[in-house]
């Protein structure tokens, strides 16, 4: 396009930055962008992000190393608030129906289907974070310069945003990169990454401005579909995970207590929360092609809020000098759920007790006795913990609650899922899989010492268990 000389010496009043600091003139009368340009290269960007989000979810409860865990759970959250965002300006462009649920091309869904199916660690990391992850934010680059920056300012502010974020994602998984891929590994992986690297030369790039090059390469893990595995897997540092032998609940309520000691317990129960994701990832992967977009959405949100809960519960216990690999985490609540009930019932577990953390003897309370108890921090957390389950509570009215009848009758349900769960206590006891050791008065010594304080003797003796109860007190039958 040929441009007026006259567009250089066009000024604003009093020189102000022109067409409100989105860019020059010169810049803005240029043409050389359409809405189907805007339209084809979000909804590449989409596919790719709704799929990292699908994978980032599906390998959560699998993925045995608990930074890995926590990190899938908020980077999947931030995909899902990107698509969100893009499914949003794609509506807003002339676009029913939408066709966001069309592969845009098959060269990205193998890319997409073979980081999915990855058998290690190793490959998952870099299949995400040395290819996937790179080249959304070159797409976003791309848009960004690309579009034209006044006629199409919203689309170039999610392309600022998207950059934004996944740049921070990339700085964790360079990181990562370097942390868990030894040369010997990365030997191992290298065809499998250059692969995945030609599935993008296939697709002309991820954005599709680029010459298709290669053939879509074969598959390779992804000749099967992808088999979700509902088992929990832990790290080594995650001893005796059978272990309920415990019940912080019996000891946070027991009002012969002090706050003090009791905050060990809420930063127990807190790093626990890190199978709430394993659980909550089971029923977004299996109701991925079921429930509405918006769904996954807020739940992802909820997802990622437990995982945060969970690191709340680790600093917890770092600020008090106190190492928790040395505490049973347990995680058969979440491995009951996922192997005993199906989605929909462990959505109604999750929110019955969502429902039970909301009267004044919930989240108020753990909030209190962590300002009572003298740890600001404790304070804090449980300050932030409530606020995020009465938005939990309030997305289980939303998503939950319109599939009954009433209120009641969706908390009845929920109930009832939960009573037909099997404990296993004994059973795990018999196999040998833990002696429900009683934890509790060595973490109790250790943080006395460090308090320099004289152990509280009824707490000291405090051995209540799981065996014939839940968490929230209910007796087994």
């Amino acid at each position: 396009m040929t441009v007026d000389p006259s567009v250089a010496r066009y000024a604003t009043l009093r020189n102000l930055p022109p067409l409100a600091g989105l860019c020059s003139m010169e810049a803005a009368v240029h043409n050389n962008w359409s809405v189907e340009q805007s339209v084809e290269r979000l909804k590449r960007l989409h596919y790719v992000l709704k799929r990292l989000h699908e994978t980032f979810t599906a390998r959560i409860t699998s993925e045995p190393i608990y930074e890995l865990k926590t990190a899938f759970s908020y980077h999947g959250y931030l995909c899902a608030e990107h698509v969100t965002a893009i499914r949003k300006r794609v509506g807003e462009m002339r676009e029913p129906p939408l066709g966001l649920e069309k592969v845009p091309h098959p060269a990205l869904e193998r890319m997409m289907d073979e980081v999915l199916a990855a058998r290690t660690t190793e490959e998952l990391v870099a299949g995400i974070y040395s290819v996937i992850i790179p080249a959304v934010i070159e797409a976003t680059r791309k848009l960004r310069h690309d579009a034209h920056p006044l006629a199409d300012a919203p689309s170039v502010r999610l392309a600022k945003l998207l950059e934004f974020e996944f740049q921070e994602i990339d700085g964790f998984g360079q990181q990562a990169i370097g942390c868990l891929i030894s040369a010997e590994a990365e030997s191992r992986i290298s065809d499998w990454r250059r692969m995945l690297e030609s599935c993008l030369l296939a697709a002309g790039g991820l954005d599709g401005t680029g010459e298709a090059t290669e053939p879509i390469p074969a598959p390779r893990y992804s000749q099967q579909p992808y088999q979700y595995q509902k088992e929990p897997q832990r790290d080594a540092r995650f001893c005796d995970g059978f272990n309920a032998g415990v019940n912080p609940e019996a000891f946070l309520y027991d009002q012969r207590f002090q706050a003090r000691d009791k905050t060990l317990m809420m930063y127990y129960k807190r790093l626990r929360e890190i199978d709430v994701p394993e659980m909550m990832a089971s029923i977004l992967h299996e109701l991925r092609d079921v429930e509405p977009w918006e769904f996954h959405m807020e739940m992802s949100r909820q997802l990622w809020d437990e995982a945060r809960h969970a690191m709340m519960g680790e600093v917890g216990f770092v600020a008090q000098g106190l190492d928790w690999s040395k505490i049973p985490i347990n995680f058969t609540w979440s491995r009951n759920l996922n192997l005993q009930l199906d989605a929909r019932e462990r959505h109604g577990v999750l929110f019955f007790i969502e429902q039970g953390l909301m009267p004044r003897t919930g989240k108020r309370y753990e909030w209190e006795v962590g300002m009572e108890s003298g740890d600001p921090l404790s304070g804090m957390f449980q300050d932030f913990d409530w606020a995020d389950e009465v938005l939990h509570s309030q997305i289980g009215r939303r998503w939950y609650v319109p599939r009954y009848g009433s209120l009641n009758e969706a908390l009845a349900y929920g109930d009832r899922c939960w009573t037909k769960v099997v404990s296993h206590w004994r059973e795990y006891l018999q196999q040998g899989l833990t002696q429900h050791r009683n934890w509790w008065p060595e973490l109790y010594l250790a943080a006395c010492q460090r308090w320099q304080v004289t152990p509280d003797p009824a707490a000291l003796a405090f051995q209540q268990t799981y065996e014939d109860s839940r968490a929230d007190l209910q007796k087994l039958s």
